[in-house]
């Protein structure tokens, strides 16, 4: 069933479906036809076709499969540039780590691998729709791994945006994956805190959630040259309550929000 947003507005999302497997392309058209809000308004099975859809077809997604270009990250460019507006969700025959990394990098909202589960999809695809970046759990661990590792690549562009000390030491927290409840505990504060430093930061940033911070550290190299060490969690006492998850915090290993 279509979310309330997208009822209300009578919109529905629509997607291009380009790749080089009938069979998958066939599946596809099954999973949307029993979603009251997705509608596939285009088919390809070739690079050439892919290209030519996007620029004839009104629509907010295509959905990409990797292995129909040589390069596929040149051919994503390509048709980002041909559609501006046009989201690009791409489909790998497996995980790939490399390629996931550069292909958010140059601008995809989404890359995943043809195991996803349908459901997940479906999920993934409304995301992106809202111009959300989508990662399912590992490639969000790549991503993140790929933050705290880019120090020794050549230096990029570089961000304006100044954080003070102690919320560049959030941040460092947050890209280490560590969720507000273990960062108070690293830090010495409260959750209620940390959740008031990472308003201010996302605010500072111009990003919405946990995903866009790492993605934005990815790109803008934040904190690579000061990042404040993590200092070590405080002794704990020998006896001690059992850990409780904490549920406010979004589970970015599934899906931004």
């Amino acid at each position: 069933m279509a979310p309330p947003e997208l009822e209300s507005r009578e919109q529905f999302i629509r997607v291009i479906v380009a790749d080089s497997q009938a069979i998958f392309r066939a599946g596809l058209r099954k999973i949307f036809a029993v979603e009251d809000d997705i509608r596939v308004v285009g088919q390809a099975e070739t690079l050439e076709q892919a290209v030519s859809a996007a620029k004839k077809f009104s629509a907010e997604i295509l959905i990409f499969e990797a292995a129909l270009a040589e390069n596929p990250i040149e051919a994503a460019q390509e048709i980002m540039k041909t559609a501006p507006g046009l989201r690009l969700v791409v489909v790998t025959e497996a995980p790939e780590q490399e390629l996931t990394l550069e292909l958010f990098r140059r601008g995809a909202h989404s890359i995943v691998s043809r195991e996803i589960d349908s459901e997940v999809f479906v999920e993934c695809l409304r995301t992106v729709a809202k111009g959300e970046p989508w990662l399912e759990a590992h490639a969000m661990k790549w991503v993140m791994e790929a933050y705290r590792t880019q120090g020794t690549r050549p230096h990029g562009g570089r961000s304006k945006v100044q954080l003070t000390p102690k919320e560049s030491l959030i941040v460092s927290c947050v890209t280490q994956g560590m969720k507000n409840k273990e960062i108070a505990a690293r830090v010495g504060t409260t959750e209620q805190v940390v959740k008031n430093y990472l308003r201010k930061v996302y605010d500072k940033l111009g990003v919405a959630d946990r995903l866009e911070l790492a993605l934005y550290c990815l790109n803008n190299r934040v904190l690579l040259d000061k990042a404040p060490a993590v200092p070590p969690p405080p002794a704990q006492p020998q006896t001690k309550e059992p850990a409780v998850v904490d549920s406010e915090i979004a589970d970015t290993n599934n899906h931004t929000n």
